[in-house]
């Protein structure tokens, strides 16, 4: 947790700036030759969830497919024999719009993603404080919690209690276009739930 911290404190904003592709579409040359790019952090030790305040710093420039900057549990092989599960937060932009989206995203074993629409317009500057947290008494139930306040029912994800690792993390894909996005967060005062009864979790569902 304290290397988590630390590292954040030094690079609190995670920027993603390119020039443009050519025509807006452009071979593996280009500048944006990976389909998927990250930037951030991944604890080293498991939690029973992450909190962090994220900012969006401008509006994005989303050519193809879509930018986020999320924290969450979970992923593609996550869950129970190896099958895909995560449950995410954050805030996100999708070509053609552009606009900044504040959203969730939960993957259960054996199902598809399901994307969760807060709030629509999202301007740069304005702050949010977003939390997954596992549920105090319920293992393997989390919620998302945005701006202290709970914002989803209960969620079961099964053999997800003390094995996942936290995430921070912004995220850009460009559509396997090969075409340029840019974007930029800052994420701050991030911090791990090490125990279902730590301060982190003065955010927990009751």
């Amino acid at each position: 947790m304290a290397r988590i911290i630390s590292v954040f404190a030094l690079f609190s904003v995670v920027l993603f700036a390119v020039s443009p592709a050519e025509g807006g579409k452009s071979n593996s040359s280009a500048c944006g030759a990976k389909e998927f790019a990250y930037a951030g952090l991944q604890s080293e030790n498991t939690a029973h969830g992450v909190s962090a305040t994220i900012t969006p710093l401008a509006v994005p420039s989303v050519s193809d497919g879509h930018v986020a900057g999320w924290i969450g549990v979970g992923g593609t092989e996550e869950g129970p024999n190896g099958t895909a599960e995560w449950l995410q937060v954050g805030l996100a932009s999708f070509a053609p719009a552009n606009s900044i989206r504040l959203y969730y995203e939960v993957t259960v074993a054996g199902k598809d993603p399901s994307y969760h629409e807060l709030e629509a317009d999202v301007r740069p500057g304005q702050k949010h404080k977003l939390a997954v947290l596992e549920m105090r008494k319920h293992n393997s139930w989390w919620r998302v919690w945005v701006d202290n306040k709970p914002v989803t029912k209960p969620i079961h994800l099964p053999a997800s209690h003390g094995t996942w690792y936290p995430q921070a993390l912004a995220e850009n894909w460009n559509g396997g276009t090969g075409t340029c996005n840019t974007y930029a967060y800052r994420f701050s005062n991030v911090s791990l739930a090490k125990a279902l009864r730590s301060k982190c979790c003065a955010l927990r569902a009751r």
